[in-house]
């Protein structure tokens, strides 16, 4: 059985990281922070993951960039010693502590402004999502038709393209799966068939979407077809470099791509 997952979201929309003049930015200052706690540059380095030339290449850079030195540095043994932070190198570091404190404060203010604003919450939730999927479509379930074990999922896309998906009635409980929901479909590339004259009787496959190849990429044995929908989404096929030859596969040709309603992943947009 394919497993199924309800996402309940909580993270941070915006994000961005303070820089200095363009210049001075957070490995920069962290590195300044080592130094001052350590009073070693061979110390300090190893606190922050640097090598003992990387972090002095970063000193040079950072006292080049001011008008004020910002480390000084005496002679020491091999384990260096003698290095400490100037005033003005104090100074800066206490400046971007202060700044750091009030950039994450900003940050915090509009992440809460856009958690409060179901619309935006709506468009962003699905760019949340880490799956290895290669195919994710948003969608809204239309219908559903139950069965003894497993119910039938109708998804229309933001296109008007139509999806079923195979569900258990269990799962379809856990997940509160209703019509009117809006739900994130993901798909494995090698789970889609391309074909350019569906027979439907050839194929038990419940799902057969058309579109247009917008892209083929080949490797020495399999090749991936990108396929854009009417609707402006796009669907990854993967499927042997032989038959994309033989079906002569390019950028522009009209195909279908067909996939089994269990080969449908279902994650429901939830706010929980």
């Amino acid at each position: 059985m394919l497993k199924k997952t309800n996402i309940g979201i909580t993270t941070s929309w915006v994000e961005g990281e303070l820089r200095l003049a363009g210049m001075l930015d957070n490995r920069m200052i962290t590195l300044l922070k080592a130094v001052n706690e350590s009073g070693s540059i061979n110390q300090a380095a190893k606190q922050v993951g640097l090598s003992y030339k990387g972090a002095w290449q970063i000193i040079e850079r950072a006292n080049n960039l001011v008008p004020k030195v910002l480390i000084s540095t005496a002679t020491g043994g091999s384990k260096g010693g003698g290095t400490s932070l100037t005033a003005a190198g104090q100074a800066l570091l206490s400046l971007f502590i202060r700044l750091e404190h009030q950039h994450r404060q900003f940050l915090q203010k509009i992440n809460q402004g856009l958690a409060d604003d179901p619309e935006m919450l709506l468009l962003l939730k699905p760019l949340t999502i880490k799956t290895s999927a290669t195919n994710q479509l948003f969608g809204t379930i239309t219908a559903i038709k139950a069965g003894a074990v497993n119910a039938e999922v109708f998804i229309e896309l933001k296109g008007g393209e139509r999806i079923v998906a195979s569900q258990t009635l269990a799962m379809l409980e856990s997940l509160e799966l209703a019509v009117g929901g809006d739900v994130l479909l993901l798909i494995n590339a090698s789970e889609i068939r391309v074909v350019t004259a569906p027979d439907h009787h050839s194929f038990s496959a419940r799902n057969c979407i058309s579109g247009k190849v917008i892209r083929v990429r080949q490797d020495a044995v399999e090749s991936e077809i990108v396929i854009q929908l009417s609707g402006g989404d796009s669907l990854a096929a993967t499927i042997t470099q032989t038959s994309a030859e033989a079906l002569g596969l390019s950028s522009g040709v009209s195909v279908h791509g067909v996939f089994k309603s269990n080969a449908v992943i279902i994650a429901a947009l939830t706010s929980k």
